[in-house]
């Protein structure tokens, strides 16, 4: 029989590679993990038996009822959701309107310094991720694909660990280029072109929501000299990939998806919220920066999603509220 302290022990076998493929960071806190997963696993097979059930009766994915929404915000099972994705997000419709649009892109004329930019990045995108390796390939096709479709975005950094997390949830080239065509021109549209006007415009909105909301930590903000670009950009540009946990970034995308670009101001507001005590005790921007790049990644708050999600919402948001401080922020250069 163990004894107390070697029963709160994290297990010794615990592996160093996650159930997507990603090696585990060095700091990663296996009991912190434990923790989380002895009861989420619980809510996920919950979820599948509930999502089952929803999938054989029929769901409109168009018209987006209360029990979807609740069922959405609770999490997709992993199976199902690039199906559900594709066509709560509406890229299912824009597939069947132009059924060859992805194979005539393949088809078509690359640009030689357009492949060069991709070839750059695609070596540091997810080299943590032991599955990887074989996608690179679909992934160089996918962002040559959209470059050439979408000649004001091109590509950009940013693009490779979007499309780079889509494949490996949907694990299909044609799923991948149709859902980064959602979150580049509809859900982040102007994030990722030369200028990234919105994304100033909504780097600006948000230092005004969390002024409104917050006033301490905007003060904090201040008194470090700390830009909110430094703060939010990547997590706008990226949509949070790279910047939290993936099953946390999931269920963030789950939501993004089905109701937009709200989602990542509640995201953003909900990280501020939940990690205030830690940003008032900054006392350099050094400590800052690092507890947003180092620290939030890996705390218990960003793993534990499935409260973190409750969190999110349970901020109150508007988008009249939203689009009102859009048009007060639009032409803002810096933040």
């Amino acid at each position: 029989m163990k004894s107390q302290s070697e029963a709160e022990e994290p297990d010794s076998k615990f592996s160093d590679i996650d159930e997507y493929g990603f090696k585990r960071s060095e700091n990663f806190d296996v009991k912190i993990y434990q923790k989380f997963m002895s009861s989420y696993i619980n809510v996920l097979a919950r979820r599948r038996v509930k999502w089952d059930y929803l999938i054989r009766t029929g769901i409109d994915y168009v018209n987006i009822n209360s029990q979807l929404k609740r069922f959405i915000r609770k999490g997709i099972p992993a199976p199902y959701r690039p199906d559900v994705w594709m066509k709560t997000s509406g890229a299912h419709n824009l597939k069947k309107n132009s059924p060859n649009l992805y194979q005539n892109l393949l088809r078509g004329h690359y640009e030689k310094e357009i492949g060069d930019s991709i070839l750059i990045d695609l070596p540091r995108t997810f080299p943590d991720n032991i599955y990887f390796e074989t996608k690179k390939t679909k992934l160089f096709n996918v962002l040559m694909a959209y470059a050439h479709h979408n000649r004001e975005v091109g590509y950009c950094q940013g693009l490779n660990y979007i499309a780079g997390l889509l494949m490996i949830v949907t694990d299909d080239e044609e799923t991948t280029f149709w859902l980064l065509k959602i979150v580049v021109e509809h859900i982040c549209p102007e994030y990722h072109t030369k200028n990234m006007a919105n994304l100033l415009r909504d780097l600006a909105v948000f230092k005004r929501l969390v002024t409104r909301r917050y006033p301490e930590i905007n003060r904090k903000f201040e008194q470090l000299s700390l830009p909110y670009a430094v703060i939010a950009s990547k997590w706008f540009i990226c949509v949070f990939a790279e910047v939290l946990p993936v099953e946390t970034v999931l269920r963030i995308w789950d939501c993004v998806f089905a109701e937009g670009y709200k989602i990542l101001f509640r995201v953003a507001l909900a990280l501020i919220l939940t990690h205030k005590t830690a940003i008032i005790k900054c006392e350099e921007i050094s400590a800052a920066a690092n507890l947003f790049r180092v620290e939030m990644p890996i705390d218990e708050i960003a793993t534990n999603c499935h409260t973190f999600m409750e969190t999110v919402f349970q901020i109150k948001l508007k988008r009249s509220e939203l689009e009102s401080l859009r048009k007060q922020c639009v032409g803002i250069t810096s933040t």
